[in-house]
């Protein structure tokens, strides 16, 4: 299933910081499609997460802190193509509008960071041994998909439904995100099995992390804000 927009209207204007962290990403995947090979596995060494060396960082390796550390946030704005781009702002615009709407500018980029830095960690937990660079704002939107939930369940998104053909639905928002949730909890199980789980391939822990922590920021920080 895949969500074209929702109905949900806002009350409070353009919704400023969804529309900034899109421009900042994009400009940011346009530096990576700029640079040259050595260039660009230069930046992605630098900026993207590597959870073997965060993890030998907290061990006592001698690993820079700012190789260690930094990457929880640089990584979020870094992508690895043009569709890992492209999907994560769609989601963002699609749900992030509501709830800068509900929560305030100031207070939506909180969750947004702070649901990316959750995803982060819950990744590199899950992934210790992991030497392959993570990078992507998926746990960031998935943190903002989680306050969407508890906000917004019953709004209405537009959905595209692929069985046997296309066809589209407008389908309620708890069962779009609840769905998305199980679906990286049967993936995110599912690798930690595989021969080659730290070899590369989706962060479905960094998913489930940022998720299960946007719940709880969305009910500590949305206050009252009303139309």
């Amino acid at each position: 299933m895949i969500p074209l927009r929702d109905t949900n209207p806002r009350h409070h204007g353009f919704p400023w910081v969804t529309g900034g962290i899109i421009l900042i990403n994009c400009g940011v995947f346009f530096r990576e499609l700029i640079a040259s090979p050595a260039d660009l596995q230069r930046l992605m060494v630098a900026y993207a997460l590597i959870p073997a060396r965060t993890m030998a960082f907290f061990s006592g390796t001698p690993v820079p802190a700012s190789e260690a550390l930094f990457p929880f946030l640089s990584s979020m704005f870094l992508h690895g193509g043009w569709m890992h781009l492209i999907g994560n702002m769609w989601f963002l615009w699609i749900f992030g509008d509501n709830i800068e709407d509900r929560m305030g500018h100031l207070r939506y980029t909180v969750l947004y960071l702070v649901g990316g830095l959750a995803g982060s960690v819950a990744h590199v937990l899950a992934s210790a041994d992991s030497g392959v660079p993570t990078v992507g704002a998926s746990g960031a939107i998935a943190g903002v998909m989680g306050a969407y939930l508890i906000t917004f369940p019953r709004a209405r998104v537009l959905t595209l439904i692929p069985f046997f053909f296309l066809f589209t639905r407008e389908l309620p928002a708890y069962v779009i995100l609840l769905y998305w949730l199980l679906l990286q909890s049967f993936s995110g199980a599912a690798s930690l099995g595989a021969a080659d789980a730290t070899q590369g391939g989706v962060a479905w822990f960094a998913h489930i992390g940022g998720f299960l922590v946007g719940i709880p920021l969305m009910l500590l920080m949305r206050g009252q804000r009303r139309a």
